[in-house]
């Protein structure tokens, strides 16, 4: 933890969690949010993206520090693909809910371009694009049960 690469990609210390230590990385998500959602929407999106391109960065040289392409330790991905998924859907409880089992889901699963972009691209892009995926995809499958919900409850 002393190098800053790793405590960024470890999500200070989110990664450390002895068992399913994504999913911890993915709540650390809700530390950040409601910081970032006081900003208006265009620079919530900018932020994420800043942290999407440093998770990069970071993510790369802390697996390369550790040793291995993605050492489950590092859940900055996660941190950051849940992130999007929040930025990205109506903020209440029920979004945050479903969109943190969706992006769980996808997270681990990697259906179609997912897992494709974590088998064919290398270092800390492979490591963040896949999350990054699963957070957009997670945040489509919330807009979709949110438009279905809402379509129930107007009928």
């Amino acid at each position: 933890m002393a190098n800053p690469f790793v405590a960024l990609a470890l999500s200070f210390g989110l990664g450390l969690a002895p068992w399913m230590p994504g999913t911890f990385g993915a709540a650390g998500a809700f530390v950040l949010y409601p910081f970032v959602m006081q900003l208006p929407f265009a620079w919530q999106c900018v932020l994420t993206l800043v942290l999407l391109a440093l998770g990069c960065w970071a993510c790369g040289r802390a697996a390369a520090a550790l040793g291995g392409e993605d050492p489950s330790a590092i859940v900055w991905d996660e941190t950051v693909g849940m992130l999007i998924t929040l930025v990205l859907t109506p903020a209440t409880p029920l979004s945050w809910i479903v969109g943190f089992i969706a992006f769980r889901a996808l997270d681990i699963n990697k259906p179609w371009l997912i897992g494709t972009a974590e088998r064919r691209l290398r270092g800390g892009v492979a490591i963040m694009a896949d999350d990054a995926l699963a957070g957009l995809a997670a945040a489509g499958i919330v807009w979709v049960i949110v438009a279905a919900l809402a379509r129930l409850t107007t009928a």
